[in-house]
């Protein structure tokens, strides 16, 4: 039977990444730290997160057909300002996603974020009586 959900970010339950993700239909991750949290807290995550980093080899243990999703901002390059800042101070060029996932055919954080759009629009239409 095929997983559904693979949350990287709050891997309960899953020690070993390749077993957790083997033959999944969807890896969904998060951003690693939070708008407004302290700079305190980079250290910490960056160290205690590294391991569940999606990969090309984490899409690939899925399997071809597998999809995936970040709700996005997500670190995966060096071309924001927090991105490069962060990146220089910490030593990263990429933190939850690789840019070769992020930018991948697999992924469909854009489509995503499009649907949430669309969902907020209809909360925002239903709750003034349109």
């Amino acid at each position: 039977m095929r997983k559904e959900i693979i949350c990287t970010v709050c891997p309960i339950g899953c020690h070993i990444l390749a077993e957790g993700t083997k033959e999944a239909d969807v890896i969904y991750t998060d951003v690693w730290v939070s708008m407004g949290e302290p700079d305190s807290v980079w250290e910490e995550r960056i160290r205690t997160l590294s391991p569940y980093k999606v990969t090309r080899q984490v899409m690939d243990n899925a399997g071809k057909g597998s999809i995936f999703l970040h709700c996005l901002p997500a670190f995966h390059d060096l071309k924001t300002k927090i991105g490069r800042e962060q990146g220089e101070k910490y030593g990263f060029t990429e933190l939850e996603v690789t840019d070769e996932v992020f930018e991948s055919e697999q992924s469909l954080v854009f489509d995503e974020a499009e649907n949430r759009m669309h969902t907020i629009k209809a909360v925002i239409a239903a709750t003034l009586g349109a």
